[in-house]
């Protein structure tokens, strides 16, 4: 902790920039930027003491998702944002920065609505906590949820508490062959019902559900869509989606759920909310597009030195300005990954 303090005090003194990294395996998502020197939390590892009854686990920010994974496994609980891991180097804190979620976000809710607290470093050197440990203790102002989507942007992340969730009893998987219209509409009329939906998603011409929770209401559900059982394995490989984008660059479209397919090559996920595009458009082509959807759209990929993220609105500009001189008044922490005028 104290060298990790000590480098952005010895940063601000100096005058230069730092790039925050953990398992480096996000660094084609955000602008790419040039930074003095990185401050690195690889080895800034560990699980707190973990009682699975008050469902809370506590990490420091370098810890893997795959270690988070595999200790919550032991006492039959998960991460309900089912985030990617990143063949294992993707890390809990560099994932809250890049607002990573995986197939259960819709269903179960996103990182960034499990957080229920972190232990920050900002742009002046100083620790700070925000937040708690316990869903009773949480209060104040949220900071540390600020932190989902930031890339790094407002403070080095050093501890995050968040929510588990018990694993149900039962989960499967089910599929059958239609059109991208006909699994939005399938999808949409599952989810207003009582069908008991932990993901839905459409590859290649097939639609994907996953029911989960008591025995009877998936066999019944089951009994009631007789769709063919299907691998568990299609919603792994949805998240590497994330992943997949170092080499293949694709847009990212967070849109209404019932929006039509957009006549792009795509793969669709979260039950309609999610789209993930390849695509010769540039990005603000495929913001028209995205907004006729009633969203908007990133870039995930190489060719990252312009914008790629959608553009804000003024006012909201402003704030995302004031609130990085509030954190990080020298521009320390990763400038210009999140906007170039950040």
């Amino acid at each position: 902790m104290k060298q990790l303090i000590d480098q952005v005090k010895t940063a601000i003194s100096e005058g230069k920039t730092l790039r925050i990294e953990g398992g480096n395996s996000k660094a084609h998502i955000g602008r790419a930027t040039e930074c003095s020197e990185t401050l690195s939390l690889r080895d800034h590892t560990g699980i707190a003491p973990y009682n699975p009854v008050e469902l809370v686990m506590t990490t420091k920010a370098g810890t893997t998702i795959a270690e988070i994974n595999a200790e919550l496994a032991k006492h039959g609980q998960f991460l309900p944002a089912e985030c990617p891991d990143f063949d294992g180097s993707a890390t809990i804190g560099g994932t809250l920065a890049a607002n990573c979620n995986g197939a259960g976000r819709p269903f179960r809710g996103a990182l960034r609505d499990l957080v229920l607290g972190c232990y920050l470093i900002n742009g002046k050197g100083e620790h700070l906590r925000f937040g708690g440990t316990v869903l009773k203790n949480v209060a104040g102002y949220d900071v540390s949820r600020l932190q989902s989507g930031a890339m790094g942007t407002l403070g080095v992340i050093e501890e995050v508490s968040f929510k588990v969730l018990p694993r149900p009893a039962m989960e499967i998987t089910v599929s059958k062959t239609c059109s991208a219209e006909d699994a939005i509409t399938t999808m949409n009329k599952l989810a207003a019902g009582s069908t008991p939906l932990s993901a839905s998603a459409w590859v290649n011409g097939t639609l994907y559900l996953r029911l989960a929770g008591a025995k009877t209401a998936v066999e019944a559900a089951m009994a009631q869509l007789a769709m063919r059982e299907e691998d568990a394995e299609v919603w792994a490989s949805l998240n590497t989606l994330w992943q997949d984008c170092a080499t293949e660059g694709r847009y990212r479209l967070s849109v209404k759920s019932t929006a039509a397919p957009s006549g792009h090559a795509q793969i669709i996920n979260w039950g309609g909310a999610e789209r993930w595009v390849s695509s010769d458009a540039t990005l603000a082509q495929m913001q028209q597009a995205a907004a006729k959807m009633g969203g908007e759209a990133r870039w995930i990929g190489a060719a990252r030195e312009d914008e790629v993220n959608p553009a804000l609105p003024d006012a909201l500009k402003a704030l995302h300005k004031r609130l990085k001189q509030s954190i990080d008044p020298r521009g320390v922490f990763n400038p210009g990954r999140l906007y170039s005028w950040n």
